[in-house]
């Protein structure tokens, strides 16, 4: 049995790492907070933009022809897997790895590549040795995504389809947020952009969805040359928002969840402390006794 003094050093250090992921936990709230506003005010423009492209997409006809729009082969893919630089947010970048190697198995007659933006995700590729083809570290760890970093993932991912042409298919794998409690791991296909027509018989509280008839002044090719790198630059920003506020979320559920523990540990080591100090005592109690006796 652990002697009194261990026992109140183990209560201090408990109540140190109590007052830690505490203070964890406040700091993921307030990060939180500004970045659940941004991706609410990030999803209405990339939904307006993908329904805007793919209406004009479906009016282009298959005679059509665009890079970012061609279809090719099926046989290289590139993932960019979404992930954190830091941990202590629990399964959130379990639950990505665990993505990435089940659409790994699924495709496993492909060539698959790893583009990874977050060190979690791309310490854990390398070392099992799987092909990372690039990284890019510190977008999601400060809080705050800009713009110009999402563009440059982009560009890097449009680049290898259309100029090298390294590769057929290109998907990402990120969180998206829904709440403090659930964030929803996302398979998204970037590359090619797919030309989904408009859908005519969903139906919206009840009613008809009534289509927008969009009047076009350019022809497709000069707009598609414009906006569809605009398109994969707009869905790859809105999953680094969705990630970093999915990691804020989990990161301040997991604190919160530690901190209820630590609490729970030291009820737990003071009952036990009480315990050994009581026994010291009555142990004491029946020397003394036991030695007024003897005399």
């Amino acid at each position: 049995m652990p002697n009194l003094l261990d026992i109140r050093r183990r209560i201090k250090s408990v109540k140190n790492t109590q007052q830690i992921t505490k203070a964890m936990k406040m700091v993921s709230a307030a990060k939180l907070k500004r970045a659940q506003d941004r991706v609410l005010t990030a999803r209405p423009f990339a939904n307006k933009m993908m329904e805007v492209l793919a209406e004009l997409a479906s009016r282009t006809g298959e005679d059509f022809s665009h890079p970012l729009l061609d279809a090719r082969g099926d046989e290289r893919y590139l993932i960019v897997l979404v992930t954190a630089d830091k941990g202590l947010c629990g399964a959130f970048n379990t639950n990505l790895i665990k993505a990435a190697q089940s659409f790994t198995r699924e495709h496993s007659e492909k060539k698959i590549e790893i583009l990874a933006v977050g060190r979690k995700g791309r310490d854990f590729f390398r070392r099992r040795g799987s092909m990372l083809t690039g990284e890019y570290m510190g977008l999601t760890g400060k809080g705050r995504v800009e713009f110009s970093e999402a563009t440059e993932v982009a560009r890097d991912v449009i680049k290898r389809f259309t100029e090298d042409k390294e590769l057929d298919k290109a998907f990402i794998i990120y969180n998206e947020f829904r709440s403090v409690l659930q964030q929803r791991v996302v398979v998204e296909q970037l590359l090619p952009v797919s030309r989904a027509t408009a859908a005519t018989d969903e139906v919206t509280a009840g009613q008809p969805l009534t289509l927008v008839d969009y009047i076009y002044e350019q022809p497709p090719a000069e707009i598609f040359s414009r906006l569809l790198p605009r398109l994969v630059e707009t869905q790859v920003f809105r999953a680094l928002l969705e990630s970093v506020a999915s990691e804020q979320g989990a990161r301040m559920t997991a604190m919160d969840s530690a901190s209820k523990n630590a609490s729970e540990l030291i009820e737990s080591l003071t009952l036990n402390m009480n315990r050994v100090r009581q026994a010291a005592i009555t142990n004491e109690i029946i020397e003394v006794v036991s030695g007024a006796a003897a005399q």
